[in-house]
């Protein structure tokens, strides 16, 4: 896909997230979250049908879990986060980006 991005997916709401290569390495990095790496067609599904709820510190951050059996350590939900994010262009166009920030396991 052009311009770093791996896959874009509409959550249900009908916003457009997309993830990069970047994050991507990001998020597998062996400081970060490697064991989410075999999980990795299971984030389109989490945007595309995952409970999502906006972060209390950041109005623009929004996180989106699926429960998801058989994860490693007990594990039982994938979560995603997503930045909402909006910029005025130099022609006044706003564009908007909606993109992956990390992912990671966790028990709920």
């Amino acid at each position: 896909m052009a311009s770093g991005k791996l896959w874009v997916q509409p959550d249900r709401f009908g916003n457009e997230i997309y993830l990069t290569e970047e994050r991507w390495q990001h998020i597998i990095e062996t400081d970060n979250h490697p064991e989410i790496e075999p999980y990795f067609d299971y984030l389109t599904e989490t945007i595309r049908r995952g409970r999502r709820q906006q972060d209390p510190y950041d109005p623009n951050g929004y996180r989106y879990s699926l429960l998801i059996p058989d994860l490693p350590d007990g594990n039982n939900h994938l979560v995603v986060c997503v930045r909402f994010r909006w910029r005025t262009l130099s022609n006044g166009i706003l564009h908007e980006e909606k993109f992956v920030t990390t992912a990671y396991f966790q028990f709920f």
